[in-house]
């Protein structure tokens, strides 16, 4: 499925966030905090979009996808990319100064499996930052986000992706995705500690950051 949406998948994401998807990697980046010289794994990476933004920081980072056709859309961007497995990484233990992940954890199997992952490839005392669809918190908003989740979201991209079915599919996983508390509390039972979130936009979407435990 998502080797069918890489060649329109940028300019889709832009025209159905209506343009917050490149706020919402600044934010990313700022939150994740990387360093000159950290190595920095972003998972689920897709056409390495959110890798080029992380990799302005000095930071070495490597772009990590399970779709061969997400990481060949984005050819064009000169950064490492790995094609793996968000459940099984082809990485050592203790890998990676900071690990992060960007709308596409609740695309992972089993996500608290790729939470481990994520905990065993990452250093003692390294960050976790994750940025992914949440709930609104105000309800008013609340029901109309998810009113464009169901309708208006699978019509746009009908013009503008080049697999729309996909997005079907997107709206599904969003609508069954836990809130805010609950996923902090799945992170810190899977290799984290101190689990915390901030929201954007309205809650829209949501960053959740953590330490490894040590």
């Amino acid at each position: 499925m998502f080797d069918g949406v890489g060649e329109k998948y940028d300019i889709t994401n832009t025209i159905l966030s209506f343009g917050q998807d490149r706020a919402w990697r600044r934010r990313t980046r700022q939150r994740l905090n990387p360093q000159p010289g950290e190595r920095i794994l972003d998972l689920a990476a897709g056409t390495a979009v959110s890798t080029e933004e992380l990799s302005r920081s000095g930071a070495w980072v490597v772009a990590c996808d399970f779709s061969q056709g997400m990481l060949a859309a984005g050819i064009h961007r000169d950064v490492p990319k790995v094609v793996g497995d968000g459940m099984h990484l082809p990485f050592a233990d203790d890998s990676f100064d900071a690990v992060t992940i960007s709308f596409g954890l609740r695309n992972i199997h089993d996500f608290r499996a790729g939470l481990r992952e994520l905990a065993r490839v990452t250093k003692p005392g390294g960050r976790l930052t994750i940025a992914e669809f949440s709930t609104p918190t105000f309800p008013v908003f609340g029901v109309v986000y998810k009113e464009y989740l169901m309708r208006a979201l699978p019509l746009v991209a009908r013009v503008v992706s080049s697999n729309p079915e996909a997005y079907e599919y997107l709206a599904e996983s969003i609508r069954a995705w836990p809130n805010q508390e609950e996923l902090a509390r799945a992170v810190n039972e899977s290799g984290w500690a101190d689990c915390g979130w901030q929201n954007m936009t309205g809650g829209i979407t949501a960053l959740h950051s953590a330490v490894k435990a040590r």
